[in-house]
């Protein structure tokens, strides 16, 4: 997944163990004091910010369908692939984060300053 151009762009950080996310799971970490929600969906990880656009409410515990994440406070909806808002309230997107998994580790990227 991650290539040179991820490299030249990301500093990716070690997160957690591949098995500590099981299929359909998810985790929350933060970065830089962010709240941040990683999902495994059938075998593959994906990261967004877990803050609503719409209210800055909590994102990541909301019903998971398919790729979208449900906002449990007002039920907009997010692709937790790409972070795009796909329904009212929101219409702002959520931010995304490159995943790649180095020798069974899960890493995050940053975007390099």
């Amino acid at each position: 997944m991650g290539n040179n151009l991820d490299t030249a762009i990301y500093d990716y950080y070690d997160v957690t163990s591949e098995a500590d996310i099981a299929p359909g799971n998810r985790i929350f970490i933060e970065i830089d004091g962010k709240p941040v929600v990683i999902f495994n969906i059938d075998g593959k990880f994906y990261a967004i910010d877990d803050v609503c656009t719409h209210d800055d409410g909590p994102l990541g515990e909301g019903n998971l369908e398919g790729y979208q994440i449900v906002c449990p406070r007002h039920g907009a909806r997010f692709d937790v692939r790409t972070g795009k808002a796909l329904a009212l309230p929101a219409v702002q997107d959520v931010h995304n984060y490159p995943i790649r998994v180095v020798q069974g580790r899960v890493e995050i990227g940053v975007k390099k300053v």
